[in-house]
C-alpha cells in the first residue's frame, strides 16, 4: 500500500472513530465492521426506539441479565511466550447427580484422573460464551473453561505486546491450549470443545501434539469453526463489497492499531450501529432473548480494537485441513448454524467430509452464535457425545440447555 493510500486509510479511521461515517466512505465502514467483531459487512436492522431509551435498556438488561456469572476454581497457565492465561475448573459434585470421586485404592495406585471437558472460545468473546452449556453439565463432569490470550481475563499477548510486536497465529493458540491442559488437566481423558476460534486451536493443538490426541483424547466438539479457505467467506455480502473489503483491509488493520484510543472512543459513541452488526453477525433468530443479545454485545465490546486487529489475519492464513486425520480414531462432533455468515455451515460440512465417521449437525435458523442462540442443541448433542465415550452416564440429569439463573461457584 503506498503512503498516500495508508494516509487515507488512516483518515478514514479518524473519521470513522468520531461518527463522520459519511466521510469515512468505504473504509471506514470496514473499520466500523471488524471492530464490531463481525470481519466484514455493513447491513443493520432499522431502528425505530429513541436512542436514549435504548441506552436504558442496555443498562437495565446489563444490571439484571445473569448470563456469565458463573465462577469455577481460578487458575493461571503460563503460556511459552511468558502470557498469563486465565482458567477456572468446575470439579464433579455427587449431590449434583455427578460421579462420586473414587477414593480407594487397588494395591497402593491411584485411581484414574476423571474424564475433564476443556472449552475454547472464539474470537472476541471469552469463556463466559459456554454459559448455557456450563449451567447444564456444572455439577456433572469436570470441566475447564479458558480465556484465550488478549481475551477475557487472560493476560494481554506478551509477544504481541512486547518490543518485536510478533503477530498471533493460530498455532501460537494451540500452544496456549496445551498450557492451561498441563495446568488445569495434567492427566487423565480429554474431551476438547471448541467454537470458531477455539475449534482452530483445538486443530492447532493437534497439529502440534498428535501424541496428545492419541494418548488423551477420548471426544472432539468442533462448533461453528473452519479447517481453512476463510479468505473465500463472503460474509453475506455481494462480491463486489467483499473485494473492497479484502482490498482495504491491510491498511485498516495498520491504521487501526496506530488509531486504537480514538477508535475506542468512535465505538462507544455508535453503540447502537455496532449492537445492529453484532446481532446480525452473531444470530440468525428474529426473537433472540434481548438479555442474551446483550450478553454477546457486551463480551464483544470488551474485546479491545487493537485485539480486534491484531487477531484477524490469523484466520486468513489458518489452514488445518491435513491436520484433521490425527482425530479419525476419536469420536467427533461437526456442529454449526446453517446461517452462519462468520464461518458458514459448508466449512463444518467440509470437516464432516475429511472425517467421515463423526456426527454433523446443521442447526436450523442459526448464526454464529448457535450455543448461545439454540443452546438447547448443542447441550443435547454435546451430552451425548460425552455419554458416547463414557465422560458420563447417559441417564446423568443434564437439562435441556441449563438453568439460566444457576448459582456461581466460587
Amino acid at each position: 500500500m503506498s503512503e498516500s493510500s495508508a494516509g487515507d486509510v488512516a483518515a478514514a479511521v479518524t473519521d470513522a472513530a468520531t461518527g463522520n461515517w459519511r466521510r469515512a466512505g468505504f473504509a471506514g465502514a470496514a473499520i466500523g465492521v471488524i471492530a464490531a467483531g463481525a470481519a466484514a459487512g455493513v447491513a443493520i436492522e432499522r431502528m425505530t426506539v429513541g436512542r436514549g431509551m435504548r441506552r436504558k435498556a442496555r443498562l437495565a438488561l446489563d444490571a439484571s441479565g445473569p448470563y456469565g456469572s458463573l465462577r469455577g476454581v481460578p487458575g493461571r497457565a503460563t503460556a511459552d511466550d511468558g502470557t498469563a492465561l486465565y482458567y477456572e475448573t468446575d470439579e464433579v459434585d455427587p449431590e449434583a447427580g455427578g460421579a462420586a470421586p473414587r477414593r480407594r485404592r487397588l494395591f497402593g495406585r491411584k485411581a484414574p484422573a476423571p474424564v475433564t471437558v476443556v472449552f475454547s472460545h472464539g474470537y472476541c468473546l471469552s469463556q463466559d460464551s459456554w454459559h448455557f452449556q456450563r449451567a447444564a453439565l456444572r455439577g456433572l463432569i469436570r470441566t475447564v473453561h479458558w480465556d484465550q490470550r488478549s481475551h477475557g481475563r487472560s493476560g494481554r499477548g506478551a509477544a504481541q505486546s512486547g518490543p518485536e510486536g510478533v503477530p498471533v497465529s493460530i498455532d501460537q493458540l494451540g500452544r496456549d491450549l496445551k498450557a492451561v491442559i498441563d495446568a488445569a488437566a495434567p492427566d487423565g481423558p480429554l474431551v476438547l470443545v471448541g467454537h470458531s476460534m477455539g475449534g482452530m486451536t483445538v486443530m492447532a493443538l493437534a497439529a502440534a501434539y498428535p501424541e496428545l490426541i492419541r494418548e488423551r483424547v477420548v471426544g472432539v466438539a468442533f462448533v461453528g469453526t473452519s479447517a481453512g479457505r476463510l479468505g473465500e467467506v463472503n460474509y453475506g455480502l455481494p462480491v463486489a463489497g467483499v473485494n473492497v473489503v479484502r482490498r482495504v483491509l491491510p491498511g485498516v488493520l495498520k491504521a487501526l492499531g496506530s488509531q486504537a484510543e480514538l477508535v475506542e472512543r468512535g465505538r462507544r459513541a455508535t453503540a447502537d450501529l455496532f449492537a445492529g452488526l453484532i446481532k446480525r453477525y452473531s444470530f440468525s433468530s428474529k426473537d433472540v432473548d434481548p438479555a442474551v443479545a446483550r450478553f454477546a454485545e457486551r463480551m464483544i465490546e470488551g474485546t479491545p480494537i487493537d485485539v480486534v486487529a491484531e487477531f484477524y489475519p490469523a484466520f486468513q492464513e489458518h489452514d488445518k485441513a491435513e491436520t484433521l486425520d490425527v482425530f479419525q480414531e476419536v469420536p467427533v462432533l461437526v456442529l454449526a448454524g446453517d446461517k452462519d455468515l462468520v464461518t458458514p455451515s459448508s466449512h463444518s460440512e467440509a470437516i464432516a467430509d475429511l472425517l467421515p465417521d463423526s456426527e454433523l449437525v446443521i442447526v436450523p435458523d442459526a448464526g454464529h452464535l448457535v450455543m448461545l442462540e439454540h443452546p438447547e442443541v448443542v447441550t443435547d448433542r454435546l451430552a451425548d457425545l460425552l455419554a458416547r465415550v463414557g465422560a458420563m452416564p447417559a441417564a446423568a440429569n443434564v437439562g435441556t440447555y441449563g438453568s439460566s439463573t444457576a448459582e456461581p461457584g466460587g
